[in-house]
């Protein structure tokens, strides 16, 4: 099933989109505005970012890999009772309350096929559009590393849609939050949380009201 799912992949992305990782609209600089515990991202600043959504409701976030396939957490659908035909994917937005949005149906959901609920090792799964995406400013995909090396990875920044307070569900937000992380050495990580494994980055930041693990907030790691 993983090969067939790999295969799959590389034949849907021949002929694709050669470009990756681009932000024409974003122009950068310092123009962030700050909120509590976090910063609103900037007007196509994570073009690769999507919201899945059941039944309308944000709950998990995404990332465009290329023209079909978004890869997500393994924990966000390992549940029996989700179908593909319960999802949808709203892209090209940073606000979910825009009266135009951009939304894509599901038809596959793929799992890891060792994806251990329990440690949350091989926490990664991949979505099947029912539809080709169609790349403009607000919507590109992100590039995949050739070859990992998280050793020589320095910053990242954790971007999504999710309460910007612990157990608080008026904090929910729903325009695109951004937080930068500084990644943190394996080893010394790993006696701090001993459930660590060798497939997953331990990144931190210095003001510890900046987090991305708040119930219900759906984020991705994107290194910079």
């Amino acid at each position: 099933m993983l090969l067939l799912s790999v295969l799959l992949l590389m034949s849907q992305a021949k002929g694709a989109h050669l470009e990756c990782g681009i932000r024409p609209i974003f122009e950068g600089g310092p123009r962030y505005s700050r909120i509590i515990e976090g910063m609103e991202a900037e007007v196509g600043e994570f073009p690769w970012l999507v919201s899945i959504q059941a039944r309308n409701e944000h709950f998990c976030g995404g990332t465009i890999i290329n023209e079909w396939w978004i890869v997500t957490a393994a924990h966000c659908l390992f549940n029996e009772e989700l179908v593909p035909t319960d999802l949808s994917v709203v892209l090209g937005t940073g606000n979910l309350q825009s009266p135009s949005l951009d939304i894509k149906g599901v038809s596959s959901i793929i799992i890891h096929k060792d994806f251990k609920k329990p440690s949350m090792d091989n926490d990664i799964a991949l979505l099947l559009l029912n539809s080709r995406i169609t790349f403009s400013g607000l919507k590109e995909p992100i590039c995949m590393p050739r070859k990992a090396s998280p050793a020589t990875w320095r910053e990242c920044w954790v971007a999504g849609w999710g309460q910007t307070k612990t157990d608080d569900r008026n904090s929910m937000k729903t325009d695109l939050m951004k937080v930068p992380m500084i990644l943190m050495d394996w080893e010394k990580c790993s006696k701090l949380f001993p459930k660590l494994t060798k497939n997953m980055l331990c990144a931190g930041y210095e003001n510890e009201s900046y987090d991305a693990c708040q119930r219900r907030a759906s984020r991705l790691h994107h290194r910079v």
